[in-house]
């Protein structure tokens, strides 16, 4: 991941996040800890009934407190009725910036076991869903929803990447049924559309179509074309339907490198409208 250790990577990485919610274990100020790590977690004020939660990866080179300092996505998710949980990534060996172990960044600390053990805490702490949940993420987080989708579909009860695909070579085959919703900058130079080699050849980054015939095939869609394709309000949508919890949704928005003004409001809208019909 060298090519985004670059300063324009981390200068547009900073910019994404603006000044926000207080970061920390709920009303304690210091995170969550669990045995693999450590999380921020904040509530939406109405809980009558176990919250619903949107686990939101971090970037590389950022961290979960900076994750809930971005109003527009805590607030507008803890608005809604949400809890939001912003888990810490890991520095490899132990050193550098945080990210997060996926593809053929894979080693040290099993994530999904982490996400799990997460999930659990926030539940016997603070009574949230272990049922309603999206794993959701930008960026390195992005890829990390990727590849912890296609292997444990179930983890979660959807799946939502901004700005992040999968590496090259991409998995042959992912597990399936999904629901899984792609946001994507048109004008991403850090993370394009079509993906790009760093260090030298070292690694690449996939391209966000190839990824999406992936999940076509893990939900065993009869047809390559979209159910539907729309666009309005500077957004492009394609979606396939496929099943029982089998839907996968592509949306385009006119901007770069960035989790977009609106997405809180754009993630609630699309888990709170599962479709009848598949």
């Amino acid at each position: 991941m060298q090519g985004l250790k670059t300063g324009a990577a981390l200068v547009v990485l900073a910019a994404v996040w603006g000044s926000a919610a207080a970061a920390g274990c709920a009303a304690a100020p210091e995170a969550c800890e669990v045995e693999e790590g450590r999380y921020h977690i904040v509530l939406p004020q109405d809980r009558g009934t176990p919250a619903p939660v949107v686990m939101f990866l971090h970037g590389y080179g950022g961290s979960g407190a900076q994750v809930l300092r971005n109003t527009g996505l805590a607030e507008g998710l803890t608005e809604r009725g949400y809890a939001v949980i912003a888990p810490e990534g890991r520095k490899r060996n132990g050193a550098g910036p945080q990210s997060w172990g996926f593809g053929p960044f894979e080693e040290g600390r099993d994530e999904g076991a982490f996400f799990a053990s997460v999930l659990a805490d926030a539940s016997d702490r603070f009574g949230t869903s272990r049922a309603q949940t999206v794993l959701a993420g930008f960026s390195a987080g992005a890829f990390m929803v990727h590849y912890l989708a296609c292997r444990d579909p179930g983890a979660f009860a959807a799946y939502a990447p901004v700005s992040g695909a999968f590496w090259r070579p991409q998995p042959e085959t992912c597990k399936g049924p999904v629901r899984l919703l792609q946001v994507h900058g048109w004008r991403d130079e850090v993370v394009p559309l079509e993906g790009r080699i760093l260090g030298g050849g070292r690694w690449e980054q996939g391209d966000v179509f190839a990824g999406m015939e992936l999940w076509r095939e893990a939900n065993g869609c009869g047809s390559h074309a979209p159910a539907k394709a729309w666009g309005g309000d500077g957004l492009l949508h394609r979606r396939w339907l496929c099943g029982p919890g089998a839907e996968v949704e592509l949306v385009l928005f006119d901007g770069g490198h960035a989790v977009p003004k609106g997405w809180a409001g754009w993630l609630a809208d699309w888990f709170e409208d599962e479709p009848a019909v598949r």
